[in-house]
């Protein structure tokens, strides 16, 4: 039976009140976020029970799942009395972007080391949005020099300005961040009490920096939901892998039990996540054709705005499944990660030319092929 109970918008804080006491957090986003029942897309797929989860519009002025991590880590940072936070992404990082213009709004600089990446229209977006966020932006040509260049940035920071910047974690995939998303298993549990979906007995989700897989497992584990979450690996092995996870995902629950050791001490189950590998293409950030349709698709059935880096990969995987007759007479919830806020619209007109030389190249060569 589905019992109607009020939605609580924060409702870790509010089901594990020992473990708020010993966390930090700001109001970035609006939740719960909606679900909805994509009606139209099921029937062309043949599934009649399919549900995204809307974190897209997580925020009125930029939404994705960052903003869930952010509002914990950046709590942290403006509890800390931080000038500055210093992050890491690749050139058309929307977690960079994130915490540049959530860190400015809160009064803080954001500083961003970045990495090259295929070009497309969305890192062009991205970066002049950083600009306009105020953002620091230095761009290396690999990990080795991006290293040395965060090592030379923190110790010019903290000589400049008197103070070592915040880092915050590629992706905000740190114990500390994923509550923001085990906060949004919480909401869901609320959500399917609420009546506005079954229970799923599947998540198909893009796993990059893996934090949200590892929040939704251990979300799923204290709601007592019955659910097999589907990660759709978007980032190379050497990032997201069974290993990284399994350490990801028990640094958390320690992280939770520190706090309150009420909490079950939870170990990621196996059977329960399996990295999917197929849908990844030759490397980040490269469109792939099954990507492009999936965006293509869920455009033209529901009007909902995907990526062909993230989201745009795992709705593919979902794709593939449902008509192989894998997900039939199954509930499945598509977990929409992306920023789906036309941001650019209100952007003022910016020169690129403002940006660091580096970065020039994203504004001066083509865009990948397809990107349309």
């Amino acid at each position: 039976a589905v019992f109607p109970r009020l939605l609580v918008t924060r409702p870790l804080l509010a089901r594990f009140p020992r473990l708020a006491a010993h966390l930090r957090h700001v109001d970035l986003g609006d939740f719960p976020t909606p679900i909805f029942h994509a009606e139209k897309l099921g029937a062309a797929i043949g599934l009649d029970r399919l549900y995204i989860k809307r974190d897209d519009v997580s925020a009125a002025d930029y939404g994705g799942n960052k903003v869930r991590k952010l509002e914990f880590l950046l709590g942290q940072a403006v509890h800390d009395g931080c000038r500055e936070v210093l992050t890491f992404g690749f050139a058309g990082s929307n977690h960079a972007l994130a915490t540049a213009l959530y860190a400015n709004k809160l009064g803080m600089h954001g500083v961003s080391i970045l990495l090259p990446q295929p070009n497309s229209h969305a890192v062009q977006r991205n970066l002049l949005m950083g600009r306009h966020c105020n953002a620091e932006l230095h761009h290396y040509p690999s990990k080795a020099a991006a290293t040395v260049g965060t090592l030379y940035q923190l110790a010019r920071h903290r000589v400049t300005r008197g103070a070592w910047p915040r880092i915050v974690p590629a992706g905000g995939s740190s114990p500390m961040g994923i509550m923001g998303i085990v906060n949004a298993v919480l909401e869901l549990d609320d959500q399917i009490r609420a009546g506005l979906l079954p229970a799923p007995q599947r998540i198909y989700t893009a796993v990059g920096s893996m934090g949200t897989a590892a929040g939704l497992l251990i979300g799923l584990s204290l709601a007592a939901l019955d659910c097999r979450v589907v990660p759709v690996r978007v980032i190379d092995s050497n990032m997201a892998n069974p290993a990284a996870f399994a350490k990801l995902f028990a640094e958390t629950v320690a992280f939770m039990r520190k706090a309150d050791p009420s909490i079950p001490n939870l170990a990621a189950p196996p059977d329960r996540f399996g990295l999917r590998d197929e849908f990844f293409g030759e490397r980040y950030a490269q469109y792939t054709e099954q990507g492009v349709e999936a965006v293509r698709l869920l455009d033209e059935t529901e009007g909902i705005r995907l990526d062909g880096t993230y989201t745009g990969k795992a709705l593919a995987a979902l794709l593939c499944d449902a008509r192989s007759g894998a997900l039939a007479g199954q509930t499945v919830l598509f977990w929409n990660t992306y920023n789906s806020r036309p941001f650019w619209e209100s952007m003022p007109p910016i020169d690129y030319h403002s940006l660091p030389r580096t970065l020039h190249r994203y504004f001066e060569g083509p865009v990948q092929p397809l990107d349309t």
